[in-house]
């Protein structure tokens, strides 16, 4: 699927409900999205990417574990929430590492994502753009090591990354 792109103007103009619609492209957190959609107008690429990272920051645990299930396990394609096909796409293109991996590369992940959740009750989110599935594997042999308090500023770190790539995508100037 080609990915659409659009120009500030074009978001700008839309209705706040139509801009939350197109945010949650880009993250899967609903207050995230709302916040966003009401900080319009936005000048240029980068007060939207400044804005996108301090709205996200100002979120709690809750809206952060919000936005994670909208993405699939590394390796998979479904996501534990519903998402919209730009989102699947996304996903899809970010995880490209994946493809054509060794099998006992992607065993080891399945198993690994699996202990992941069980630890931290949330997937494994990683940037995965750009990273094979043997980084993405190291980086979660690491993390899954980590405590609670720990893991999610850097899950979430993750998330804003994640973010601010779909949102370099989505606006084209």
């Amino acid at each position: 699927m080609e990915t659409a792109q659009h120009d500030m103007d074009w978001l700008n103009a839309l209705s706040d409900s139509a801009a939350e619609t197109e945010f949650l492209k880009c993250c899967g957190s609903r207050k995230w999205a709302h916040q966003m959609a009401t900080n319009r107008p936005f000048a240029d690429i980068e007060e939207l990417t400044f804005k996108a990272r301090e709205s996200w920051w100002e979120l709690d645990r809750n809206d952060w574990l919000e936005a994670f299930r909208s993405h699939p396990k590394i390796g998979e394609r479904k996501a534990a929430a519903e998402v919209s096909s730009q989102a699947q796409s996304w996903s899809g293109q970010e995880q490209s590492g994946v493809q054509n991996s060794a099998a006992k590369t992607l065993d080891e992940l399945a198993t690994l994502n699996h202990e992941y959740e069980a630890r931290f009750g949330y997937i494994y989110i990683v940037c995965a753009t750009g990273k094979s599935s043997e980084e993405m594997l190291s980086i979660l042999k690491t993390r899954i090591g980590n405590d609670a308090p720990t893991e999610l500023p850097i899950a979430a770190a993750e998330q804003a990354k994640i973010t601010e790539l779909r949102l370099r995508k989505w606006i084209h100037q």
